[in-house]
């Protein structure tokens, strides 16, 4: 148990040191995960690796299915997420190649059904004013300075759908607002850690200027890649430096998100409900 898990692309379960045990398939009453979860060892603690868009990225950020995906890391006993994934710049002051430690979300999706566990008997209503845990990103940010890494101090993430990037009206929008970089998945992700009492945080890794910056080519999936080679390297150097400070035991905010957060009486919660729900709430059974 109190299990450290890493969600982002397939390169980042290579950092220097990690001993990969094996790939563990994990059925979940919300659907399958992106893919198996790879269980390992890094520096005396128990590491779990998922694949955010699975191996070969076969799927697409409207596709992920973040109730497994987290139902799946809880159920394996992970306590703390990092999830490093590729974001456009909104403002200049974030460049690519750069890391940005964001501390808010808007919301752009249509999809908040599917970005809780909750339902069918049993109402909760965690709070969610600070969707990223702070102890978790003080510790990352920490990590980027030991790295050498430039990684900025807070920030919003606009989540959108996708699979089409912003058409240059959204993006300028977005970025006369205020708002500091845009992404497709992790909204979703949050939100569930959040309800599973599992603390989360960003790494977001800068690709492009999205089309706000008229002066700059577009984004497209060719800069996004290029970029993102770059900052592979640079992730796994913070996760690294990361780990071994991330405390042994779960004692953060985050891991009480559900204390006075479930409304409905327990004696009217249905048995499949709880069946269905036994790694979220195991502690109040």
């Amino acid at each position: 148990m109190n299990k450290v898990g890493i969600i982002g692309g397939s390169g980042l379960y290579g950092i220097d040191g990690f001993e990969a045990l094996e790939w563990v398939a994990v059925d979940t009453p919300f659907g399958s995960p992106s893919d198996g979860l790879l269980t390992g060892r890094f520096k005396d603690r128990d590491v779990v690796f998922l694949p955010r868009h699975g191996r070969g990225h076969r799927i697409m950020p409207s596709e992920l299915n973040h109730r497994a995906n987290i139902w799946a890391m809880k159920q394996l006993g992970v306590s703390w997420i990092i999830s490093a994934s590729a974001v456009g710049s909104l403002q200049l002051r974030y460049a690519p190649c750069d890391f940005v430690l964001i501390d808010q979300f808007i919301d752009n999706t249509k999809q908040s059904d599917t970005h809780t566990f909750f339902g069918d008997g049993i109402v909760g209503h965690v709070s969610f004013a600070d969707p990223v845990c702070e102890e978790l990103r003080a510790v990352l940010l920490s990590a980027a300075d030991e790295a050498g890494v430039k990684a900025h101090n807070g920030g919003t993430y606009v989540n959108m759908e996708g699979p089409a990037f912003s058409t240059r009206a959204e993006s300028l929008r977005n970025q006369e607002m205020g708002f500091d970089v845009i992404g497709m998945t992790n909204l979703g992700e949050a939100r569930c850690a959040r309800e599973a009492e599992i603390a989360y945080a960003t790494l977001a890794m800068v690709t492009d200027y999205d089309c706000w910056k008229k002066e700059e080519e577009p984004v497209s999936v060719e800069t996004v890649v290029a970029c993102l080679q770059k900052n592979a390297t640079s992730a796994k150097s913070i996760i690294e430096k990361a780990i071994p400070k991330i405390p042994d035991s779960p004692t953060w905010r985050s891991h009480k998100a559900l204390d006075n957060a479930i409304m409905t009486e327990k004696s009217a919660w249905p048995s499949e409900t709880i069946d269905k729900l036994k790694p979220i709430i195991a502690r109040f059974l």
